[in-house]
């Protein structure tokens, strides 16, 4: 439980081994009239020869495309992957990032089976295989990253960008040596990934401040593991966003009387430009509004401060729930 309190008023196995030719008796009688016969499958151990006595044929190798044809094969595919790689980089909130990394490792599965099947042209075969070797192992990570994004380890674009950093970076190298080597359409990555970060604001940092001109005083304890923000809303206007360290405590001072409803998300690497974290992100919202009330009396003035605490503790009285991100005040 959470802890809202106000210290002034309110307190075969597939069967393979069937497959295998099994011991044989003693030779059968030949046939009566005519020359003795074999029988067996085409092709198989001790069979006869396919067809009069000549060795089965095989498919000729296919021909190899020519420079042009190889370029409207690679042409037909480059605007789809690099359009869902753009598309990734450019997701936001974590839900339209899940789904883009999802179809971008769609889009470059699918480029890479396609492209798997072709003869490329003599002279590049070696750029060629590794290129569709590239496209693979990041359509692979992609989809490990998509769990991550989903169980809110990663939570933006950036973040993708750098869990999936050398990966990304081989198909870059792989796509420019097919480029340089007959200026073939392969740039489907035009981004770079960033080092992994750990930024943090200050203790008490307002990411909005809005007017603060009231009596009333609102006590965040924040004793979780992970960096916290507070938004408090009125209304449906942000009245207040402030940066809470983990194991730490701020008070904001005067607070306006009204009914405010306060969310927080936890996270780790605070993107300011972004506003929010991008990594290991989770949104949530205290159930119940609290009020703020100043009361003029003839001899006093009276009013609420309250506090509240972003971990559960024993004996808290206010619960919390989830949050979508996307309804999340950003």
């Amino acid at each position: 439980m959470w802890q809202v309190a106000s210290p002034r008023l309110i307190s075969c196995v597939l069967a393979l081994a069937a497959l295998t030719a099994g011991g044989c008796s003693s030779p059968a009688p030949a046939p009566t009239g005519g020359e003795p016969k074999v029988s067996g499958v085409a092709g198989g151990k001790g069979g006869a020869p396919a067809s009069g006595g000549a060795s089965a044929s095989t498919s000729p190798a296919p021909a190899a495309l020519t420079p042009e044809a190889y370029k409207g094969e690679l042409d037909s595919r480059h605007k789809s992957m690099a359009a869902a790689i753009d598309a990734l980089v450019a997701a936001r909130g974590v839900k339209a990032l899940d789904q883009r990394v999802s179809k971008a490792e769609d889009a470059l599965s699918g480029a890479a089976d396609a492209l798997a099947v072709l003869t490329p042209p003599d002279a590049i075969r070696a750029q060629h295989d590794t290129y569709v070797t590239s496209l693979r192992d990041f359509a692979t990570e992609l989809g490990t990253t998509s769990g991550k994004v989903g169980a809110r380890d990663l939570c933006t674009s950036s973040a993708v960008l750098t869990d999936v950093d050398d990966k990304l970076t081989a198909l870059d190298k792989a796509g420019e040596a097919l480029q340089s080597a007959g200026d073939y359409p392969a740039d489907v990555v035009d981004v770079s990934a960033k080092k992994k970060q750990t930024r943090r604001l200050s203790n008490g940092s307002y990411i909005r401040k809005g007017s603060l001109n009231g009596r009333s005083s609102l006590q965040i304890d924040n004793g979780g593991t992970r960096d916290a923000v507070v938004t408090v809303v009125k209304g449906g206007s942000k009245a207040f966003s402030v940066y809470v360290r983990r194991k730490a405590k701020f008070k904001v001072r005067g607070v306006r009387d009204g009914s405010y409803k306060i969310y927080f998300t936890h996270g780790v690497d605070w993107d300011g430009k972004g506003k929010t974290f991008t990594r290991e992100c989770s949104f949530e919202r205290f159930q119940k509004s609290v009020k703020f009330k100043t009361t003029f009396t003839a001899t006093q003035i009276r009013w609420h401060d309250w506090r509240i605490t972003l971990h559960a503790i024993s004996g808290g009285n206010a619960r919390t729930a989830p949050v979508d991100p996307d309804d999340f005040p950003g």
